[in-house]
């Protein structure tokens, strides 16, 4: 199974909305005793530990799926954690293939492997009147979110350790979307 994370590199994105999936990504690094690293000459940093293989693009979210094709070549599962305006804060939703939502990170995916991938979105909640969406998504959290955005990284590191442990999609989909 290979799990990327999707964000923008660099301190200036570190905390903003759309660095979810990094986010997710350095929370289940740890708690699986992993460090992630950049690969020489590659632009994307990585961890492995037996079959799981955890990555984070470094190319942007606009061109996340530069690094996608040579990657995921014989991987059994493909997931990618990714943010979500749809979605309040706190919230998850776990799903099988679709579209890229007009989300540039998944479009930029779906060109170079296709549409057939899991996805588990983190809420980052919709912009206030009068916010454009960049402005939004590369904004950081509000103080009185971060106990929401935590447990909902907790959600999704949970529902990858559950496709880890041999549990069926079908549950995992239906657990995570309950929350």
């Amino acid at each position: 199974m290979i799990v990327f994370g999707l964000g923008n590199p660099g301190p200036k994105y570190s905390k903003s909305r759309h660095n979810v999936g990094f986010m997710a990504i350095e929370k289940l690094a740890a708690q699986e005793g992993l460090s992630l690293r950049k690969r020489c000459l590659h632009s994307y940093k990585w961890a492995r530990k037996g079959s799981l293989t955890l990555v984070e693009p470094l190319t942007y979210m606009n061109n996340s799926g530069l690094v996608f094709p040579s990657l995921v070549k014989g991987e059994d599962m493909v997931v990618v954690i990714v943010d979500n305006m749809d979605l309040p804060v706190g919230r998850i939703r776990v799903k099988n293939g679709g579209g890229d939502a007009g989300h540039n990170g998944l479009k930029s995916i779906i060109g170079r492997i296709g549409r057939d991938f899991l996805r588990i979105y983190v809420g980052v909640g919709r912009p206030d009147e009068g916010v454009a969406v960049a402005e939004h998504v590369l904004s950081a959290f509000p103080e009185d979110d971060l106990d929401r955005l935590d447990a909902s990284l907790d959600k999704a590191v949970e529902a990858v350790k559950a496709l880890i442990a041999g549990e069926k999609l079908s549950n995992v989909i239906q657990r995570a979307n309950t929350f």
